[in-house]
C-alpha cells in the first residue's frame, strides 16, 4: 500500500520537514529523541563522559552503539584527541592481535615494517571496541592487561608500551550468558562493566520515531537533491507501528529507499519496503547455532582422531585443519572435546596390534567403546 499526497494538503495532517524542533532534531552526532528511557541513556552519558572509565554499550543491533560512544568521547576532555574504532568481528581472529597492539618488523610473514596498533593510535585519546563478544579468548587475557595496566607489547616485541587511552565497548550479545558458557572471560566482563550503558529498541521508543524520519528525510531529500517539504501523518502512523527489528538503521535505510522513490514534495513510502519478518528454516526448533556448533565438533574430532589426539606439529590437528594451534585449543575447550580420549584409543590399538590375541579379536568382530 503506497501512501501519497493528495491535491489539498490541510496543514493538521501533513507535518513540514524543517520545521520541527530543528535545535533538538539535530543534536551534536544525530543522538535524536524524547522518550523517557532514550533521555534516560543520555543522562548516563552525560554523567561518564568527563571520566575515564570503562563503557560497556549494550543494545540490539542497529540501536545507535556507535553514536553513544562518539558522544561520550566528545563530551569528555579527550575530545581534541583520536577517536579510534575497530569492530571485533570484522577482522580475522589470526590478525586481531596485530590490529590491537601492532608488530614489530618480521614478527610473522609479510610483516616488513614496524606497524602501530590502535591502542598506540588511540594515545591520549578514545579507542571504541565494537562487537568485543566476538573477542577470540587468546587475545582477551592481554586486552585484561591493557586495561588494568595501560601497557602492551607489540607482536614480535618484549618492551612494554605505556599508553593512556579510554575504552569504550559496545556488544549486541549477552556477555554475562558467554560467561557462564566459557565463551568469555569473567574477569575480562567484569572489568569491562564498569559502567554499562544499556540502549532501549526503537520499538520501545516509538515517540522518537517521527522526529527521526523529519531528520533522515531533510538528510537525503538534500543529499539525493529532493524537493521533499511535507511528510503525511498516516505515514508516520504506518512506521510507528511497525516493530523494527532492525532499529534505527533499518529506519535510516526504508527512509532513504523512500526518498529515492519519491516524486513529488511530499514524503510517500511504500509499505512493502518494511520486511516484516526474516524466512525461518524449515525446522526453526533446532537453533541455528547449535547445529553449527556440532558440525564444527564433528570437523575437529575427526581430525583428533586421525592424528591421535595430537594437536600441534606438523603431523597434528591443528595443522590437517590449517588453523593455529591455539584457535584449535580454544575451539576443544569451548565444545568440551576431550583429546585424551583420543590419545588412550590410539595407545589401545597399538597395545592390540602388539598383542597375540589380536588376530582373534579381530575375527570374532569385538569392538571397545570409550
Amino acid at each position: 500500500m503506497s501512501y501519497s499526497v493528495s491535491a489539498i494538503r490541510p496543514k493538521r495532517k501533513y507535518a513540514p520537514v524543517r520545521s520541527f524542533e530543528d535545535s533538538a532534531d539535530l543534536s551534536p552526532g544525530e543522538l535524536i529523541g524524547s522518550s523517557a528511557s532514550f533521555q534516560a541513556v543520555l543522562k548516563r552519558v552525560n554523567i561518564v563522559a568527563p571520566t575515564d572509565s570503562v563503557v560497556l554499550i549494550q543494545g540490539e543491533t542497529g540501536t545507535g552503539k556507535e553514536l553513544i560512544a562518539r558522544a561520550i568521547h566528545n563530551q569528555s576532555s579527550r575530545q581534541d584527541a583520536p577517536f579510534i574504532k575497530m569492530n571485533c568481528a570484522a577482522i580475522p581472529a589470526d590478525l586481531l592481535e596485530s590490529e590491537l597492539f601492532g608488530h614489530e618488523k618480521g614478527a610473522f610473514t609479510g610483516a616488513v615494517a614496524q606497524t602501530m596498533g590502535r591502542f598506540q593510535l588511540a594515545h591520549k585519546g578514545t579507542l571504541f571496541l565494537d562487537e568485543i563478544g566476538d573477542l577470540p579468548l587468546q587475545l582477551q587475557p592481554k586486552l585484561l592487561r591493557v586495561l588494568q595496566e595501560q601497557e602492551f607489547e607489540r607482536l614480535g616485541s618484549g618492551r612494554p608500551i605505556k599508553v593512556d587511552v579510554r575504552v569504550v565497548a559496545a556488544t549486541n550479545q549477552e556477555l554475562l550468558t558467554m560467561v557462564q558458557d566459557r565463551q568469555f572471560r569473567a574477569d575480562l566482563y567484569y572489568r569491562l562493566n564498569v559502567f554499562p550503558i544499556c540502549l532501549p529498541p526503537l520499538r520501545d521508543r516509538a515517540g522518537d520515531i517521527p522526529s527521526l524520519v523529519r531528520h533522515f528525510v531533510r538528510k537525503y531529500s538534500q543529499r539525493l537533491q529532493r524537493n521533499i517539504e511535507y511528510i503525511p501523518d498516516e505515514v508516520l502512523g504506518v512506521l510507528e507501528r511497525y516493530d523494527w527489528p532492525g532499529n534505527i538503521r533499518e529506519l535510516q535505510n526504508v527512509v532513504e529507499c523512500a526518498a529515492i522513490l519519491c516524486e513529488g514534495d511530499t514524503f510517500s513510502i511504500d509499505e512493502t519496503i518494511l520486511k516484516r519478518e526474516i524466512p525461518q528454516r524449515s525446522n526453526p526448533a533446532v537453533p541455528l547455532v547449535m547445529t553449527i556448533a556440532d558440525r564444527e565438533r564433528e570437523i575437529i574430532e575427526a581430525a583428533l582422531a586421525e592424528c591421535s589426539g595430537q594437536v600441534a606439529g606438523p603431523k597434528g590437528a591443528a595443522a590437517k585443519l590449517g588453523i593455529p594451534r591455539q584457535t584449535l585449543d580454544s575451539k576443544i575447550a569451548n565444545l568440551n572435546i576431550d583429546k585424551w580420549r583420543f590419545k588412550n584409543l590410539a595407545r589401545y590399538v597399538q597395545m592390540l596390534k602388539a598383542s597375540s590375541f589380536a588376530p582373534a579379536i579381530a575375527a570374532e568382530g569385538t569392538t571397545a567403546s570409550f
